[in-house]
């Protein structure tokens, strides 16, 4: 009897586990995502999932339309939209070390990766 008692809480132990891992950081990210995809407004610097960068000209209910280049206006869902760019002159004097340069107008900040264990060592 003792022994079923012991399986079961291993049981609920790694639904628990499993949550808080997997479930919820992953929630976490899509309700991100979708305030983000939200908060769009005409003018915004943008990249799309698959890494074409625009602006944002208008937004319907469920579209945006983004400028790819000048005069050349495209319609997308709001779910393609992967990341909002910040503009050069937000990003601190302290960070210039970890800024990639998209464009004139536009910075992404890097996070710095460790050595890859593929590359070789020096």
């Amino acid at each position: 009897m003792g022994g079923n008692y012991s399986s079961l809480i291993m049981i609920a132990l790694m639904v628990v586990v499993f949550y808080f891992l997997l479930i919820r950081p992953q929630r976490k990210r899509q309700q991100e995502q979708a305030q983000m995809q939200n908060s769009l407004s005409a003018g915004t610097r943008i990249m799309t999932t698959t890494g074409l960068f625009a602006t944002v000209v208008a937004i319907d209910a469920d579209d945006v339309i983004l400028e790819i280049a000048p005069g050349v206006e495209t319609r997308w869902i709001k779910a393609a939209i992967g990341r909002v760019l910040t503009p050069v002159d937000d990003v601190e004097d302290g960070d210039v070390e970890n800024v990639d340069v998209v464009d004139d107008n536009v910075a992404e900040t890097v996070k710095p990766h460790a050595d890859d264990q593929d590359s070789p060592k020096k």
